[in-house]
C-alpha cells in the first residue's frame, strides 16, 4: 500500500458551522495512506443517509486505530461533538437545550444510528436553527440601537472552552455584548463601505440564510464528521462534494489565490498561505489573517463574515488573470477592527512553486571569517501521486540541489521546514537516507498491535558535513519523521520553536459506496470516510504524536504557541512509546551545550527576538484574558499605541541596519537541469518576512517614499550562527583529532 502524508489543510473545505478544532494558526497537517477506489456511475437516487451512517458506524468500530465500540461512552461524546459542531462558540444553545438532548440521547445515538435512524441529528438541528432564527431577529434590533461605547464592559473573545448560558436571559447579555462588539469593530473600522449597523444587519441575515440553505443533506454530513471526529480530529466524513474539492487538493490544480481557508467565528481564516502561490508571491495575505469582504475587480466588497465557508471560496477562486480584492483583519492586529485592502491577480498554483530550492550564502561571521552555507527550503514532501506523467521525487530533486551545492563548496547545510506540513511518507524515508547510513527511520503501529519498521537500505550518503533542521510548530507529518531521525542518529541540530505540531497517525480514505450493500440505492454518492489507522513512532521508541519533535536550540517565535498543534485538537490520540530499534549514531559529536550556549547569548543580544518576544507576551496575555474592551477611547488608544510600536521599531531597524551580512546565490532545480554556470546573486532581504501594508495611510506614505524595508527573519538569522559554529566546532575536532593521532 503506498502511504501518503498531505496536510489536512489541502483535504477539504468544512461546511458552515462545522467544529472549530484549532483555535490558532496551524496549521495542521495528516499523514494519510491513499487507497485508490473508483467512483462508481453517479446513481439516480441519493443514497438513504441511514444505510451510509450505519457504514460509517461500522468502519470506525472495526478499523480505527482505537478499535473503540460505538456505546454510551462514544455516545455521548457524539452528542458533545456534535452540538459543538453546530454552536462552536456555545452562544446559541443554552444548558436547559443541552440538558434536554443528554437526558434524550447521551447514551441512545448509538442504538439510533445502528437503527438507521438518524432523526435526533434533525431534531438538534431543528433546535439550533429555531435558536438562530429568534437570535439574528433580536440582534438586529439590538444593531439599532444607539451606543456610546464609553462603559467599562467588555465582551468574551473565545466561549469554546465556557459553558453553555444556562438560560435564555443569559444569553441575552452575552450576545447584546457581542453586538455591541461587533458594532464597535466597524466603528473602528477604516473601510466602511456602509454604516456598521448596515454590516452588522447585514452579517446576521447572512448567517440566518446560511442556516437556512443547510438542507437534510447537509445535516447528516455534519453529524457524520461529528462522529468521525468524536474517535479523534483528524478522522472525518466527507460528503460527495468534500470529496471532490479534496481529489481538487491533491492535484493541485485549481485557479485561485493560493491560500487555504477555514472557518474561524465566522470568518475566513486563512490557515496557510501556498508557497508559490500568487498570494504568496504578493506577500501581503498571512496565516490567521481573516477575510472579511471580497470584492471583484473593481466591484463592491462583499461582506462574507458567517457566509458559508464553500461560498467564500467560490467568490476567492475565479479565472487565471482576474483580480479579486479581500478586506483582510491581520493575524496580529491587536485589535479586530484594524483592516487592509490586499488585491490578488488570481493564478493557477503550480507544483513546481513547491519544489524544494536552495541558496548558497556566503555569511561573514563577526571575525570577518566568511562561512559558505547551503540551505535548502523544503514546503512539502511531495511525489508523482498518479503513477502517470513524468516522474516527480523530493529525494531526487534534494540530491539534486545537493549535488550543485557541494560543487560550490559549501561547508555546512540548513534544512528548512518550517510551515512544511508534510506529504510523501515514502520521500520522508528516501529524503533522511540522503544523511545517513543506511537503517531504521520510522516505526508504525496498526490496531492490533503490530509494529512495522520503514529502513533506508541505501548505505550511500549524499551529504556528510555539519547540519541543521530548523522547523516551527506548523511542520508536521512527515517533516517531523524526517526531523526525528535526523535527530535520534545524531546526524544534524533541530533548532527553531519548542517543539514541531506533533502529528503522529496515519489516515486511509475509503469510499463508502464500496462498502455499503450491492444494491443500495444512491451507493455512489454515499461520500468517504477518512479513517485513522495507524500512529508513528520514532527509531528511538517515542511517538511524535502529540509530542511532536523538541527542538535541540530553541528560538523566540511567533507561531511557537501551544494553541497550535495536536495539544490543540479535541479527542486526540495519546502519546505513547514502543520498543527501540537498535541504529548506528553518526560519529561526529554535535556539540549541543556549546552551540545552545552560543546562541542563547545571540537571542539575548537581538533586538529582533526581544520584538518577537514582546509580541508574544501581549498576545498570550491577550488569549490568557480572553476579554476584549467594549470602550471606544480604550481601543483606539491601542490601535495608536500598536501603530506608534511599528513606527519606532522601522525607525530603530532603518538605524542599525541589517543583523546578519550575506551574499546570496539562488539555486533552483531548473538552474540543475541546465547546467547553469553562473547562479543568480540576490539581496539577503529577500527572504526577509515579506512586508505588507495594513492601513491606507501607510499605503500613501509608501506610494510617496517608495517600499518601506521588510521586516528580518530572526529565526533565519540565528540559524546561520547556530551552523556557522557547528562548522567551526566539527573543525576544530576533527583537527584535534588528527592532531592527536
Amino acid at each position: 500500500m503506498t502511504k501518503f502524508d498531505f496536510p489536512a489543510r489541502l483535504c477539504k473545505v468544512f461546511a458552515a458551522h462545522m467544529m472549530k478544532y484549532i483555535s490558532k494558526a496551524l496549521l495542521t497537517a495528516l499523514i494519510l495512506a491513499v487507497i485508490p477506489l473508483p467512483r462508481l456511475a453517479q446513481a439516480a437516487t441519493s443514497p438513504d443517509s441511514g444505510q451510509v451512517a450505519l457504514a460509517v458506524a461500522r468502519w470506525l468500530e472495526q478499523a480505527h486505530y482505537s478499535r473503540k465500540k460505538l456505546d454510551d461512552e462514544m455516545s455521548a461524546k457524539l452528542l458533545t461533538t456534535y452540538l459543538e459542531a453546530l454552536d462552536y462558540n456555545k452562544l446559541y444553545f443554552t444548558r436547559q437545550d443541552v440538558d434536554e438532548f443528554t437526558k434524550k440521547y447521551a447514551t441512545g445515538l448509538d442504538d439510533a444510528i445502528f437503527r438507521g435512524d438518524l432523526s435526533p441529528a434533525h431534531e438538534i438541528f431543528a433546535r439550533f436553527k429555531e435558536r438562530v432564527e429568534a437570535r439574528v431577529a433580536s440582534n438586529k434590533k439590538l444593531a439599532e440601537k444607539k451606543w456610546n461605547f464609553s462603559g467599562a464592559d467588555s465582551v468574551e473573545l473565545n466561549r469554546q472552552k465556557a459553558p453553555w448560558p444556562n438560560n435564555l436571559a443569559e444569553a441575552d447579555k452575552l450576545w447584546s455584548q457581542r453586538v455591541e462588539a461587533e458594532l464597535l469593530q466597524e466603528n473602528l473600522n477604516e473601510f466602511k463601505p456602509r454604516p456598521p449597523e448596515q454590516t452588522v444587519i447585514k452579517r446576521y441575515d447572512q448567517a440566518l440564510r446560511n442556516v437556512r440553505e443547510m438542507e437534510a443533506d447537509d445535516v447528516v454530513n455534519t453529524f457524520l464528521s461529528a462522529l468521525a471526529q468524536a474517535y479523534d480530529p483528524h478522522s472525518e466524513y466527507l460528503s460527495p462534494s468534500e470529496m471532490d474539492n479534496f481529489n481538487i487538493s491533491m492535484k493541485l490544480s485549481l485557479v485561485g489565490v493560493g491560500a487555504v481557508l477555514r472557518n474561524d467565528d465566522g470568518f475566513a481564516k486563512v490557515m496557510e498561505v501556498v508557497p508559490g502561490g500568487p498570494a504568496d508571491r504578493d506577500g501581503r495575505l498571512k496565516e490567521n489573517d481573516r477575510i472579511a469582504a471580497v470584492a471583484q475587480g473593481d466591484g463592491e466588497f462583499e461582506d462574507v463574515v458567517d457566509m458559508k465557508l464553500d461560498k467564500v471560496v467560490e467568490k476567492i477562486r475565479g479565472k487565471k488573470g482576474s483580480v479579486v480584492r479581500l478586506q483582510v483583519i491581520p493575524g496580529d492586529a491587536a485589535d479586530p477592527s484594524k483592516r487592509h485592502v490586499v488585491e490578488i491577480t488570481r493564478d493557477e498554483v503550480k507544483l513546481k512553486d513547491s519544489e524544494a530550492k536552495a541558496e548558497v550564502l556566503d555569511v561573514q561571521g563577526p571575525n570577518g571569517k566568511t562561512t559558505r552555507i547551503g540551505w535548502i527550503t523544503l514546503p512539502s514532501f511531495y511525489a508523482n501521486m498518479s503513477g502517470g506523467g513524468p516522474s516527480k521525487s523530493t529525494t531526487e530533486d534534494v540530491a539534486a540541489l545537493l549535488g550543485r551545492l557541494k560543487q560550490e563548496g559549501i561547508e555546512g547545510l540548513v534544512m528548512d521546514l518550517r510551515k512544511d506540513g508534510g506529504g510523501s511518507l515514502e520521500e520522508a524515508i528516501n529524503l533522511t537516507g540522503l544523511f545517513i547510513p543506511k537503517g531504521p527511520v520510522v516505526q508504525a503501529k496498526d490496531p492490533n498491535g503490530k509494529i512495522t519498521v520503514s529502513s533506508d537500505t541505501n548505505p550511500g550518503i549524499a551529504f556528510t558535513g555539519p547540519m541543521v533542521v530548523v522547523m516551527n510548530r506548523l511542520s508536521a507529518s512527515a517533516s517531523e519523521i524526517f526531523a526525528a531521525a535526523l535527530q535520534d542518529y545524531g546526524r544534524a541540530v533541530i533548532v527553531g520553536d519548542e517543539r514541531s505540531f506533533g502529528k503522529g497517525t496515519v489516515q486511509t480514505v475509503l469510499d463508502i459506496g464500496k462498502v455499503m450493500p450491492f444494491f443500495s440505492l444512491g451507493a455512489a454518492d454515499a461520500g468517504a470516510l477518512k479513517l485513522t489507522i495507524q500512529k508513528f513512532y520514532r527509531v528511538r521508541g517515542g511517538s511524535t504524536q502529540l509530542n511532536g519533535v523538541e527542538s535541540d536550540i530553541v528560538f523566540p517565535s511567533r507561531t511557537d504557541n501551544a494553541e497550535i498543534g495536536e495539544g490543540s485538537l479535541k479527542n486526540r490520540l495519546e502519546y505513547d512509546e514502543v520498543a527501540p530499534q537498535k541504529l548506528a549514531e553518526w560519529p561526529s559529536p554535535l556539540f549541543l551545550q556549546e552551540l545552545r550556549a552560543n546562541s542563547k547569548a545571540r537571542v539575548a543580544a537581538d533586538p529582533e527576538f526581544a520584538y518577537v518576544s514582546q509580541d508574544m507576551k501581549r498576545l498570550l496575555e491577550r488569549i490568557a484574558e480572553n476579554k476584549l474592551s467594549l470602550n471606544e477611547k480604550s481601543r483606539r488608544k491601542e490601535l495608536a499605541q500598536d501603530k506608534a510600536r511599528k513606527e519606532e521599531r522601522q525607525k530603530e531597524r532603518a538605524q542599525r541596519g541589517p543583523l546578519v551580512s550575506a551574499q546570496v546565490w539562488q539555486l533552483t532545480l531548473d538552474d540543475v537541469r541546465t547546467k547553469r554556470e553562473k547562479l543568480e546573486s540576490v539581496a539577503y532581504e529577500r527572504d526577509r518576512e515579506k512586508h505588507y501594508i495594513d492601513d491606507p495611510d501607510e499605503a500613501a506614505e509608501e506610494k510617496k517614499d517608495g517600499p518601506k524595508p521588510p521586516e528580518p527573519d530572526p529565526v533565519r538569522n540565528e540559524t546561520l550562527r547556530v551552523i556557522e559554529d557547528l562548522i567551526t566546532l566539527t573543525s576544530q575536532n576533527k583537527t584535534a583529532s588528527v592532531g592527536g593521532n
